[in-house]
This record gives structure tokens, sequence and C-alpha cells, in this order.
């Protein structure tokens, strides 16, 4: 097969939603190991904690092999050298996220040159769900079991508000 590719999917998953496990499974096909990176972002206010948030994605990955989940509170090109990874995996659900997601690429390029990124759209049928669509729906106790995996329906059900 060649060299090992290590490959990083980076977000604050906030909360994990089927979409990014979508994304997940299409990148288990195509690289030997994924760290799903989640990040310790202080500029966004996350609706659940750091920890809170890497124990619902290690709960949604448990049954993919090839997943590790890690958090990080660097640069993500720091991070990706670190843990000896060439790729970043990006999703992009519509045009909209194109033009955001290929400038973030171009400057993780210019940080390190030996990074590329690669985006993956999800299914037709995940295109739409976004964290934020999530807390949304949650915000007003909605049904959001449609929406995210269901080892974390649980987690998210006792959130209040």
């Amino acid at each position: 097969m060649g060299k090992f590719k290590i490959a990083i999917y980076p977000g604050t998953f906030d909360p994990v939603t089927n979409g990014h496990i979508d994304i997940i499974k299409r990148a288990c096909k195509i690289f030997d190991k994924i760290i799903v990176a989640v990040a310790d972002n202080k500029d966004k206010n996350t609706m659940f904690n750091l920890e809170k948030r890497v124990e619902m994605m290690k709960k949604a990955t448990k049954n993919f092999k090839k997943i590790e989940v890690k958090s990080f509170n660097s640069l993500l090109v720091d991070f990706a050298k670190k843990e000896n990874a060439s790729i970043i995996i990006r999703g992009l659900r519509a045009v909209s996220d194109f033009e955001y997601e290929l400038q973030m690429g171009y400057a993780n390029k210019s940080l390190y040159s030996e990074i590329d990124t690669i985006y993956l759209m999800p299914n037709l049928k995940n295109a739409f769900i976004s964290s934020s669509v999530v807390r949304s729906i949650l915000k007003y106790k909605g049904n959001i079991s449609h929406l995210v995996p269901k080892e974390i329906i649980g987690d998210l059900n006792v959130h209040s508000y």
C-alpha cells in the first residue's frame, strides 16, 4: 500500500452529528489512521465543554478501528506535525463552505508545506446537518434523534438551559 497515512479530522464537534460520522466513514476508506481532533477554541462559545465533546466523539466512533479521538489547543498544523499527520480532512456541505475551507487550506499549507487538505462531501441526506442546527433544535427541546449518532442522544437530552 505504500506509506502509512495518518489524517486529521479537526472540528469543535459541538455536538458531533451524523454528517461528521458520514465524513469519518468515508475517510476510513481512504486512510490508515484518522485522528479526530476536537478543538479547544476559546473564541467559540460552545454548548458543551471540551471534555464532554471528546467523550461524545469517543462514544460515537467507538466501533471505528481506525479512529483515535484527541483534543488540541494549538495551531492545527502544529498538532498535525506532533501527530505525524500529512492530511487534513474537511467536510463540505454546500458551496458556501467552500470559500472559507479553501482559504483555511491555503493558510495551513503556508504554515506547513508538508500538509495537504482533502475535502469530502457528506451523503446528500446529511448535507444540511450542522452542529449549529442541532444546537438550535436542542435549545427548543426539539427532536434531534435523526441528526446525531444514537450513542450520544442521552448526552444531549440531559442538556438543559
